[in-house]
């Protein structure tokens, strides 16, 4: 049986990009008060689940902007996702030491 080295369970990322150029404080505050958020959230990973087995190859392709990179920082602890979890070596990411 072969031991896992990396696994992705249910992750998914996201970001809040602002809708607009930075306006004065007066209108921010006006426009949370009228329920206005002023952000957008731009999901950058929805749900990506697999699993990488010890000596096995694996490679992560994809299109610009496709959360190549974004996935990688989650792997190393660089960003944390908001929904799933990740285990490295047996350990819960946010445990590896």
């Amino acid at each position: 049986m072969s031991e896992v080295a990396v696994k992705i369970d249910h992750v998914s990322k996201y970001f809040r990009l602002p809708t607009e150029a930075s306006t004065s404080l007066r209108t921010t505050l006006v426009n949370r008060m009228r329920g206005i958020k002023g952000y957008k959230e731009q999901h950058v990973l929805k749900d990506i689940d697999f699993t990488v087995e010890k000596g096995d190859f694996f490679g992560i392709v994809g299109r610009n902007g496709s959360g190549k990179s974004t996935l990688l920082k989650i792997i190393s602890q660089i960003y944390t996702p908001e929904k799933g979890s990740v285990t490295v070596n047996g350990k819960l990411v946010s445990f590896i030491e």
